[in-house]
């Protein structure tokens, strides 16, 4: 029987090419998840995602039937979104108020708006709850949610790349399904925590409500429950550093006020 000849003149890859094509998987590795993310974790799926989210809140907490406080909270964030350059301005924003003793607030992308009673007791007047409103506006504005759903898919994909090299799971269906739900519901970190309360000190300023209220709203936040924070502080920066910071952006924002009145910008929601 003739076998076939075994060419030796066939050489095995250098390990200096096989490290370089490791180089160039890694460095494709590291492209794909970053974006893949921005593509698949659209502005328009976040926004989905938030609508059903706020509709099943609707359905689950019970909404407020005081007309006065509805109005109330509906003038205060009116006045802060007529200062909303476009295209957040002209958003169809819906606003909630919900019968709910937890002193919280939050705004989700898409105009979604939601204001729980239990905020009346620390925010006790306009400028105050405008300061709440505004810090909320300002990570819809700032697209945080959208930000840390593409940051968490891209993780994910990135692991899941990894993985099926090593001969495992996907898991890059995981990471999508994930994405949408993970901006919406997990904590904003603390970098997006202060840019929301420094624009958000400058929203409610351009809109007419005095930002010394801010400060006082902090301190009647820490006072209520010194050893538990409300909610609305849970995940945001500590309270003795965030009241320095806002009084240190205080100059800046009482001229923006003092312009908002000169304009006739002058709030009458109470």
């Amino acid at each position: 029987m003739t076998r076939l000849a075994t060419d030796r003149t066939t050489r095995r890859p250098s390990r200096s090419r096989c490290s370089l094509s490791a180089l160039v998987m890694v460095g494709l590795l590291a492209m794909l998840p970053r974006v893949a993310g921005a593509a698949l974790v659209s502005e328009s799926t976040i926004a989905r995602e938030a609508e059903y989210a706020f509709e099943q809140m609707k359905a689950q907490i019970p909404i407020s039937r005081n007309i006065a406080d509805r109005d109330y909270v509906s003038c205060v964030a009116g006045m802060l979104i007529a200062q909303l350059d476009e295209p957040f301005r002209s958003l169809d924003w819906e606003i909630e108020l919900f019968e709910h003793q937890a002193a919280n607030a939050f705004a989700m992308p898409g105009g979604k708006i939601g204001v729980y009673t239990g905020i009346f007791a620390v925010a006790d007047n306009q400028d105050s709850l405008a300061a709440v409103i505004g810090h909320e506006i300002v990570h819809v504005v700032a697209q945080h949610s959208l930000k840390r759903a593409r940051k968490q898919v891209r993780n994910h994909l990135l692991v899941a790349a990894a993985t099926g090299m090593l001969g495992g799971g996907g898991g890059t269906a995981t990471a999508l399904s994930l994405g949408a739900e993970i901006g919406l519901n997990r904590p904003y970190d603390r970098k997006q925590e202060s840019r929301a309360d420094a624009e958000g000190l400058e929203l409610m300023a351009d809109a007419g409500f005095n930002p010394l209220a801010s400060v006082r709203l902090w301190k009647n936040m820490t006072k209520k429950n010194p050893a538990s924070p409300p909610e609305f502080l849970s995940t945001h920066p500590d309270p003795a550093n965030r009241i320095d910071d806002l009084i240190s952006q205080l100059a800046t924002s009482l001229a923006r006020y003092n312009a908002a009145v000169e304009a006739g910008r002058v709030p009458q929601c109470e």
